[in-house]
């Protein structure tokens, strides 16, 4: 299993897209501005999309990709994700006022398709288990952990302090890699609990709660503040080694 980061920033700017992880050739965890990335026929390999939650920047790139490959699209798209995302999506962006249904488009055979996911529910794909993980978000959020024959690891989506994210991760007997949000330095605490986000001091409580001993990347830094934050996480968190994520980094499991 082979995992490469489109897109992992908390705003856009240059060399900034937002988060859009690729799982092999054929699986997103969210469709942010990094979708923008992959050439025609990578996208057209793409066959889920798995969503942790409504918030733009993580379903940004997908009405863009349907509308541009739909002509070579073989089976529909599926969409995974909680009731409530997936009504956003629909009521609010393939409503044919915002961009076209493409649920209903083209009339003889869709090219999208919604799949509704529940908390604690796992989904296996040709070999790879993807389970998804009620987190503590403004809107209804959730992270995953996906799991192959060769490896496994963990993606919190957007949360702030909880307890059902460690505890899903604690069931299981290994996590090799975990790639957990911290959107803000802690000048900006009391931000994170209100709009449901890490930061250093935040995060370092939390990951206490984590039985495993994974590598650590931090994922949807506010831009301009990443060393910052990178800083103030190393310091606070000392039971895990704590690197920066950036965009096009690949993972092999």
């Amino acid at each position: 299993m082979d995992l490469r980061v489109l897109g992992c920033s908390g705003g856009v700017g240059v060399d900034l897209r937002t988060t859009t992880l690729l799982i092999d050739t054929d699986i997103l965890i969210d469709a942010g501005t990094g979708l923008g990335d992959l050439t025609l026929d990578e996208m057209a390999a793409v066959r889920h999309i798995f969503v942790t939650h409504s918030h733009l920047d993580h379903i940004a790139g997908i009405p863009l990709f349907i509308d541009t490959i739909f002509e070579r699209i073989k089976q529909p798209v599926t969409i995974h994700a909680q009731a409530e995302t997936l009504n956003a999506l629909q009521t609010h962006i393939f409503n044919n006022t915002i961009w076209p249904d493409f649920s209903r488009l083209p009339t003889e055979a869709p090219v999208l398709k919604y799949q509704l996911m529940e908390p604690g529910e796992c989904i296996t794909i040709d070999g790879r288990q993807l389970e998804m993980i009620p987190v503590n978000h403004v809107v209804t959020g959730a992270g995953y952990r996906v799991e192959s024959a060769n490896g496994t690891f963990a993606f919190s989506g957007d949360t702030t302090t909880n307890d059902t994210f460690w505890d899903a991760l604690n069931k299981h007997d290994n996590l090799d890699l975990l790639i957990v949000e911290a959107a803000f330095s802690n000048t900006d605490k009391e931000l994170c609990r209100i709009a449901g986000h890490y930061c250093a001091e935040l995060l370092a409580e939390d990951i206490k709660k984590l039985k495993h001993h994974p590598d650590v990347y931090l994922t949807h830094n506010k831009p301009g503040a990443e060393t910052a934050i990178l800083q103030e996480c190393q310091q606070a968190i000392t039971s895990h080694k704590v690197y920066p994520l950036q965009g096009q980094k690949t993972f092999h499991f």
